[in-house]
């Protein structure tokens, strides 16, 4: 939650510059902003929303809570290393086992 008394408030266009440019290396929209705010993103762990106030009529939000939301949405590539892919044999192998496992389950 965006703190009032210690993060100063924006517009949501200057937060739209602070993210940066989007598809296609255009300005991101101010309804991309909104989006963010009142439906989130999807990621695999879950919904991850830009945080913002309701100032009378209008929404603001803070640098610093466009921040959380770069970084919440920026995978940590380093905490899970990829493992390395299966090589034919294995898929073969695990197909093999998979077939098995739904014949036993009559499937």
């Amino acid at each position: 939650m965006i703190d009032v008394q210690n993060e100063p408030l924006i517009r949501l266009t200057e937060a739209a510059r602070l993210a940066g440019p989007g598809r296609g290396n255009r300005p991101t929209h101010l309804s991309t902003i909104l989006r963010w705010i009142m439906d989130g993103v999807k990621t695999p762990a879950g919904i991850i929303r830009l945080e913002a106030v309701r100032v009378g009529s209008r929404w603001m939000t803070s640098a610093a809570a466009v921040q959380r939301f770069i970084e919440r949405l920026t995978p940590r590539l380093s905490d899970s290393p990829m493992s390395p892919p299966r090589t034919p044999r294995q898929r073969r192998l695990a197909a093999e086992r998979a077939e098995k496992e739904l014949e036993r389950m009559g499937i």
